[in-house]
């Protein structure tokens, strides 16, 4: 957190009412750490990079209003997401829609509004092909290309396997032919985007899928002997270290080996997209628990909190990817201590895999403490999920008031039953 500690926040939420018996979750965005997460993203690429917020990590508006005023564009994949990004005040050209599932209507919309595209395969591109030309609009648009590079540690976070669902498989018979004609043909064709994967992707996997798509453009410009692709996607993806507080891989880390793989994105002669998300968000929020109770079973600790695949989805689906910090804390927000002890982090919902986390070595947890999951700000309390019907969390972003306090600033209420009932119909 680049503002204050979570204890100080757990801390302020606590005396100000936004944590106690009848408020037993609440989540927090650290304000201050955002932006120097985009601070480190602007240093570490050439100025002709512009930095596309990946909307899904974090849909909330108050979030993507944060992101557009510290000079980030947006990515979408969904109608959803696209009417937050311009509700949230985003330029249409400084937007680029990727959803796989384009519907004709939403292709229209998309026009209409001037939003940027990538098309994600071939039957897309004849419905694309129908409406750019009368458009009227300058845009980027061009293919998702999936390169085919091979998975990470995690499948489902990788998209450019041989058989991913996304793009147009680069090396499958006929493809590459039909991908350069389908730019020979068409001048309003002028983008390239892909998209390796997240997180489990190592930089070596993801800059070897973008030095494939950088030497398409540039057989694309040869053959058709005038710049024709001027604007180079490169997804996002960059992956975070759930394990402690170091920031690795840096996004330094990640243009060195770019500009090992793919020197032409470094020399100016394209404009270049990204589209990170978690590595901006995630080490910039955590969600804070109240214990509601404590037991043995079978000779294990367990505490049962209100934090569990409500609002760490990923997380209790799938644990051995995903193995979040969890810290304790007292009543009063003080950071336990005490001999640590072996304890599992149990979540609300009624299902026995519902385990925030198992074996954490913790000071002994009692009723009353306080539970801290660490690095969610992407992809967790900005999703959640209505299993047994239970309300969303509040959100509060964390700054800082003149006096030097914490400052919460509400960015979500907590959602009350009716309104989440209303959502489940």
């Amino acid at each position: 957190m680049g503002s204050y500690s979570p204890e100080r926040t757990l801390q302020a939420a606590i005396a100000a009412g936004c944590l106690g018996e009848d408020r037993p979750l609440a989540a927090f965005v650290d304000v201050a750490g955002v932006a120097g997460s985009i601070e480190h993203l602007n240093t570490a690429f050439p100025v002709h990079f512009e930095h596309m917020f990946a909307a899904k990590a974090n849909t909330m508006r108050r979030a993507l209003e944060l992101v557009k005023d510290l000079g980030m564009g947006c990515e979408v994949a969904s109608p959803g997401e696209l009417e937050q990004a311009l509700r949230s005040g985003f330029d249409p050209r400084d937007i680029v829609f990727d959803e796989p599932a384009k519907t004709a209507s939403v292709l229209k919309k998309v026009f209409q509004a001037g939003v940027n595209l990538n098309i994600d395969n071939l039957q897309e591109f004849s419905r694309v092909a129908e409406l750019a030309e009368s458009c009227g609009h300058d845009l980027d648009i061009g293919f998702r290309i999936n390169p085919q590079v091979g998975s990470g540690s995690i499948g489902a976070m990788s998209t450019a396997t041989s058989s991913s669902k996304f793009g147009v498989a680069l090396e499958d018979d006929g493809n590459h032919k039909a991908i350069i004609g389908c730019y020979l043909d068409n001048p309003w064709m002028n983008s390239l985007h892909t998209h390796v994967g997240s997180q489990g992707c190592s930089l070596e996997l993801m800059s070897n899928g973008v030095g494939k798509v950088t030497a398409l453009a540039e057989e694309i410009n040869d053959r058709a002997g005038r710049k024709q692709v001027r604007v180079i996607d490169i997804g996002g993806g960059l992956p975070v270290n759930f394990r402690s507080e170091e920031v690795k891989p840096t996004f330094e880390d990640y243009a060195a080996a770019l500009e090992e793989t793919a020197p032409a994105l470094f020399t100016g002669r394209y404009r270049v997209k990204t589209e990170f998300g978690r590595s901006i968000m995630a080490k910039n929020g955590f969600i804070a628990s109240r214990v509601e109770y404590t037991k043995q079973s079978g000779g294990r600790r367990i505490a049962i909190t209100h934090a569990g695949a409500n609002v760490a989805t990923r997380t209790i689906f799938m644990p051995d990817h995903w193995k979040i910090r969890i810290s304790a804390f007292g009543p009063d927000g003080q950071g336990k201590a005490g001999e640590p002890v072996s304890q599992d982090i149990a979540g609300p919902l009624c299902f026995a895999g519902d385990m925030a986390g198992t074996d954490r070595e913790l000071p002994l947890i009692e009723p009353g403490d306080y539970v801290v999951l660490h690095d969610t700000g992407a992809y967790y309390f900005s999703n959640p999920f209505f299993y047994n019907a239970l309300p969303a969390p509040a959100v509060y972003g964390v700054g800082r008031n003149r006096d030097g306090s914490v400052r919460l600033d509400c960015w979500r209420e907590r959602q009350s039953l009716e309104a989440m009932l209303a959502v489940i119909g």
